[in-house]
């Protein structure tokens, strides 16, 4: 558990409050430091307590996380931080909750746990650093290298098929699902303040850079030189246009989208991009060709389903009216029961 200091509740917080007294330890370039900055931003901007922030995570680079905001925290076991983080949010549902994962982390040997947070829509905020690759562990292939990647464990190019985050929270039925960008802090601080507006679970996917393992992990996208045409914004009520002089956009015939040129086509008959439609609409967005189409970033799915946490205590309440507070000693001495003599 991270140390804290806590000011008096009058004080207004910066981003400097939330800064812990622990050295950062990311090797220089990292994308880390930039979405570390972000968070610090948005924690501050959100008027948030440091009483009620806890940052849960599990093993890898991004993992040291918890260690670096000055407020609760754990740094847990591999793959297992959205549990962890569950048992966190159930027993204290006042507490604002947040994963740290990495791709290695959340896709792999935490792949089921990450499904079965979203799906089970626990109020807690997953915060995915995807830079494609493992390192900590310097240099392996993760879920979500692409094809032919070649790594020191893949010597010859990866041959597995990668993860599409956004797509699997998507089928995962998350009820909130958005992607930013280390580098484009603004962009990340509004999508960090909208999973936090969220009741439900949120998962925020961050392309990252790795300046050591895979340095250039999303450049081809997110270059500033490139990036008006290579990403797309998902903002709600608005039109998919992008391009450098906002000429182009995205076109759906059916559920099968297209690039279009607005010099052909009107304006108003292109969809305004809706967060509670048919979830086949934001999976197909997710799941475009990336050498034909833009990348979306933003908020591919928001919807209002409730959260879990707040459906175990109305049971626990409904309970106690039926049956009482209940005695712990009596339960575990009712029952069959096997008297072991020495």
């Amino acid at each position: 558990m991270t140390p804290m200091s806590t000011p008096s509740a009058q004080t207004k917080l910066t981003k400097k409050d939330f800064k812990s007294d622990q050295d950062v330890r990311w090797c220089p370039g990292c994308g880390d430091y930039a979405i570390l900055n972000a968070v610090q931003t948005a924690m501050a901007k959100l008027g948030k307590s440091k009483d009620d922030l806890v940052f849960v995570s599990g093993i890898g680079c991004s993992s040291r996380f918890p260690y670096y905001m000055d407020t609760y925290g754990f740094h847990t076991i591999h793959g297992r931080a959205p549990a962890i983080a569950s048992g966190v949010k159930i027993a204290n549902p006042d507490l604002d909750v947040w994963v740290i994962t990495g791709d290695g982390d959340a896709m792999s040997i935490g792949g089921n746990h990450f499904i079965h947070v979203l799906r089970r829509r626990v109020n807690v905020k997953v915060l995915m650093f995807n830079n494609r690759i493992y390192g900590l562990t310097k240099g392996q292939y993760s879920p979500t290298s692409p094809l032919g990647k070649v790594t020191k464990s893949s010597p010859m190019g990866s041959l597995d098929t990668p993860f599409n985050p956004i797509a699997l929270a998507i089928a995962a039925k998350a009820s909130f699902v958005a992607r930013s960008v280390d580098v484009m802090v603004p962009h990340l601080v509004e999508m960090i303040e909208a999973a936090a507006a969220h009741e439900g679970s949120a998962f925020i996917e961050i392309f990252q850079n790795c300046h050591i393992f895979n340095d250039g992990a999303w450049e081809d996208r997110v270059g500033r030189e490139v990036r008006d045409d290579r990403l797309v914004d998902l903002r709600p009520g608005k039109k998919l246009i992008f391009g450098k002089n906002k000429d182009k956009a995205i076109d759906f015939d059916c559920l099968t989208p297209k690039v279009v040129s607005l010099n052909d086509v009107a304006e108003d008959s292109l969809p305004a991009w809706d967060l509670e439609a048919n979830p086949a609409i934001a999976f197909t967005m997710a799941s475009m060709p990336e050498d034909e189409f833009p990348t979306p970033i933003g908020i591919f799915r928001e919807v209002r389903r409730g959260s879990f946490e707040s459906g175990v205590h109305h049971q626990i309440e409904v309970a106690k009216e039926k049956f009482g507070e209940g005695d712990l000693e009596q339960l575990l001495y009712s029952g069959d029961l096997w008297d072991v003599k020495a």
